[in-house]
């Protein structure tokens, strides 16, 4: 269609564009008002899923003693959690970095449930009602978390291809996770819808009201659960009475009365691609250029990781909004296709290296 693929050229590129050209989720139906990114927007994150997901939660206790909580959506059948076929693929998703699991999320784990795969939603500690046992919550690009959560995982299922992709903001934490681990991650691929590049600049920039007031309000609910507990590291009437989520993330991660920092030294820490040129797992980005949260494309898409790596890839389309990209009929948003079609052409990629090559599949 309209799309645009930037990325560097290879043969996993030509293999992807071959891909997705064929796929029909590029194609066919599209949203009745494409200059409206703000509606679209609104369309895609409030709609319920359909028809509702069933989820089975499990509590994963992490080294420091804390709690992250992993749903596995198992349709609305009432399947057992965290079954299927041994060698199914675990898709693991990473909601926004508020923790709100939006219905686009969830529709995207049962069109991937339908499809084969085995879906687990990632619940930061504290979020989505996941018990915060420890005074500390997940900074904005602190993989840590998530990579106590991906080697269970694997240990779960040690047959399965291990697959990640992430929404909005959430994108943060598996870029900064990609990078940190490089060809440790685990992870056979990763996609990222509307992902935020630069987070310091997001902050800094702020978002329009109708999709940052909510989200602050959301944030504020969740911790003023664990007023008494959070008491003991931040000055909570100041946290709880924040005006912008940068004030938020200043004061919950920054003004802290054990270890404060700068707010400079939280992002040298924090910055999603400090270390994108260790990523080692292919990884596509769905951007639209019309995206009122992440920014003008100019200042927001990092182009030239895109052109220099040949891990990184992005879809980019003139229009859909921030995890919109509605279209008419059944699915609802063509993103989701298109992330499930590539997840199957780099499944379908690395087969034919494997042969071609000869080398035995990794254990």
């Amino acid at each position: 269609g309209r799309c645009w693929l930037l990325c560097k050229p290879s043969a996993l590129a030509q293999h992807l564009v071959r891909s997705l050209g064929r796929s029909a989720a590029l194609r066919g139906g599209r949203w009745p008002w494409p200059c409206w990114p703000q509606l679209q927007m609104l369309w895609q994150l409030l709609q319920p899923p359909e028809p509702e997901p069933v989820v089975a939660r499990e509590l994963l206790q992490l080294s420091d003693a804390g709690l992250v909580a992993l749903d596995w959506l198992v349709g609305p059948w009432g399947a057992a959690g965290g079954g299927g076929v041994v060698s199914s693929p675990v898709l693991l998703l990473i909601p926004n970095a508020a923790g709100k699991v939006t219905g686009g999320l969830l529709q995207l784990g049962l069109r991937a449930l339908e499809r084969g795969f085995i879906p687990v939603i990632f619940n930061r500690r504290g979020h989505n009602g996941c018990p915060l046992t420890t005074p500390r919550l997940q900074p904005f690009g602190d993989p840590g978390d998530l990579r106590e959560a991906v080697m269970y995982l694997r240990c779960r299922h040690p047959a399965a291809s291990l697959l990640a992709v992430s929404e909005g903001s959430g994108s943060g934490l598996l870029l900064a996770y990609l990078g940190e681990s490089g060809s440790s991650s685990r992870l056979a691929a990763a996609a990222c819808l509307s992902p935020i590049f630069r987070g310091r600049d997001w902050f800094e920039a702020r978002m329009p009201w109708l999709y940052e007031w909510p989200l602050l309000l959301h944030l504020k609910q969740g911790l003023s659960r664990y007023a008494g507990a959070l008491a003991e590291v931040v000055d909570m009437d100041r946290l709880l009475g924040s005006r912008s989520l940068r004030e938020l993330e200043e004061t919950l991660f920054c003004r802290t009365r054990s270890r404060p920092t700068s707010w400079e030294s939280y992002w040298e820490r924090n910055e999603p691609l400090r270390d994108a040129d260790e990523a080692a797992v292919p990884v596509l980005c769905l951007c639209s250029a019309d995206d009122p949260v992440r920014g003008p494309p100019a200042q927001s898409l990092p182009r030239e990781l895109f052109r220099s790596s040949p891990y990184f890839f992005l879809l980019l389309t003139p229009h859909g909004g921030h995890c919109g990209f509605p279209r008419r009929g059944p699915g609802r948003c063509w993103a989701h296709e298109a992330v499930l079609e590539y997840f199957r052409a780099m499944a379908e990629f690395l087969r034919t290296e494997e042969r071609r090559k000869g080398l035995p599949r990794p254990r």
